[in-house]
């Protein structure tokens, strides 16, 4: 498997009370509902790899991620 070192990562987590998507230190996506900020992490990574762009989208507190809120 080719191992990629420089890709995007998209960060789905709580933020200002709500669910928002990081991406380099920007929030975007703010919603209530934790399943419309993965939907918007889910387009801007589709935006991403159609640009050629390596992604990774991360959820904070499924598969053993877990972040600070």
């Amino acid at each position: 498997m080719r191992e990629i070192t420089n890709r995007t990562v998209l960060t789905v987590l709580r933020h200002d009370g709500g669910w928002s998507v990081e991406q380099d230190g920007d929030y975007f996506g703010q919603s209530a509902d934790k399943e419309v900020a993965k939907a918007a992490a889910h387009r801007r990574a589709l935006s991403l790899h159609e640009s050629g762009r390596a992604c990774q989208v991360r959820i904070s507190g499924e598969h053993g991620f877990w972040g600070r809120t």
